[in-house]
């Protein structure tokens, strides 16, 4: 990979961006000791160091697909800048720097945020590994040998039955992930509308049985590249609540406007860095700012 394809130390962090609650977190896997994270694409196993270089993996595809991924052709310092906008988030930019919003395809974007409704990291991890394993296509790397399995399709759990769906760990989930993929399989197809704009696209995937105002922004936002989103989960609305209207209580469409006000184009970066650095620094920051 050349040119802006690899970025420099402190522009790109790879640990932090494996580690924020990103669909790779959930079917990724980041080696700790190399500095780099694994994951399927199209049958193969895809490798990337710190930098966004490609160790493993070949052809126009798979470096596109990188380079999309990872948004390696954005001008990261313009978006820092963009969403400066405060102490609280330029200390999260500066706690987690190189952390970066991942654009991953549209139906395992969908698969993952369904599975993350009223659920935690590890579990979702656990459970979208064993519907890999169970459902899912065999991954090879390149030397041709099997290393595992791929995130399963629309196709693939559309014919499953809820129950063998729930012993993989689905829980509630599992009639929505099947519905969710007989949906995308006949009536919504993900790719078309990836060129609408992001208002549409939200309303579209609000139309799939379990996706809420909170999942189509993840989907939007992580599926489709749409940086305008803004998630709004339990989180997100203390966090914001508690950061920027000093604990007064707001309701998701006044944090939408807040958001969009603020950070405009950029607002679902200042949305990753305000959930990832808040979740275990906001009580600490508060008292501080006090």
């Amino acid at each position: 990979m050349r040119g802006r394809t690899q970025m420099k130390d402190g522009k790109f962090d790879i640990m932090h961006t494996f580690e924020s609650a990103q669909p790779l977190t959930f079917f990724g896997d980041y080696d700790y000791s190399r500095k780099e994270i694994a994951y399927p694409f199209m049958g193969r196993q895809v490798r990337v160091d710190r930098f966004g270089k490609i160790i493993e993996g070949k052809g126009a595809a798979v470096k596109a697909d990188v380079a999309r991924r990872f948004r390696i052709n954005e001008d990261i310092d313009a978006i820092y800048h963009g969403i400066s906008t405060d102490d609280f988030i330029r200390d999260s930019i500066k706690e987690y720097s190189g952390m970066r919003l991942t654009h991953n395809l549209p139906w395992e974007t969908t698969l993952v945020f369904i599975l993350s409704q009223f659920n935690n990291v590890k579990r979702i991890r656990l459970t979208t590994k064993k519907l890999m394993e169970r459902y899912g296509e065999p991954v090879f790397d390149s030397a041709g040998s099997a290393v595992g399995k791929g995130v399963p399709g629309p196709e693939a759990l559309s014919a499953a039955k809820v129950e063998d769906l729930m012993s993989c760990g689905t829980g509630f989930r599992a009639k929505y992930l099947i519905s969710a993929a007989k949906y995308c399989s006949s009536s919504l197809d993900l790719d078309r509308i990836s060129a609408k704009d992001y208002a549409t696209i939200k309303e579209e995937l609000m139309g799939i049985d379990g996706v809420g105002d909170k999942v189509a922004d993840c989907i939007a936002l992580m599926g489709y590249g749409k940086l305008e989103a803004f998630p709004i989960d339990t989180w997100i609305k203390r966090l914001v609540e508690a950061v920027y209207f000093r604990g007064r209580k707001r309701s998701p469409r006044q944090i939408h406007e807040f958001a969009s006000n603020r950070w405009g184009a950029y607002a679902g970066y200042a949305q990753q860095y305000i959930f990832w650095y808040g979740r275990s620094r906001w009580k600490t920051w508060i008292s501080k700012s006090r």
